[in-house]
């Protein structure tokens, strides 16, 4: 339960760092409230997978999930670039998260 949380928490990150652009200085109200949202879900969820895994654990597969939704959203919806070496480094943070798991 606690690597699903932990992957849960990564997807949230995605959302608060993506409502991140538009929340114009804390100014637009409805992406504010998605990033308030989406950070205290994030949050959360980390520190409820915490409880049960090794901390440095559970941060750096949640950071990765976030690092790795966050470029796959960009390149998706965003129309960021997209490279061999870009998707070579994408595989490999996947394949640390994958592997970290596998340790555990």
């Amino acid at each position: 339960m606690a690597w699903l949380a932990l992957v849960l928490g990564g997807l949230f990150e995605v959302g608060f760092a993506t409502s991140l652009r538009f929340v114009d200085g804390f100014r637009n109200l409805p992406w504010t409230l998605l990033f308030l949202l989406c950070v205290t879900a994030s949050m959360a969820l980390l520190e409820y997978a915490g409880r049960t895994l090794p901390m440095g654990t559970a941060y750096a597969v949640w950071a990765g999930v976030g690092a790795a939704g966050g470029v796959v959203l960009g390149i998706l919806v965003f129309g960021e670039a997209v490279s061999a070496a870009r998707v070579l480094l994408l595989v490999g943070l996947v394949g640390c998260i994958m592997g970290l798991r596998l340790v555990d």
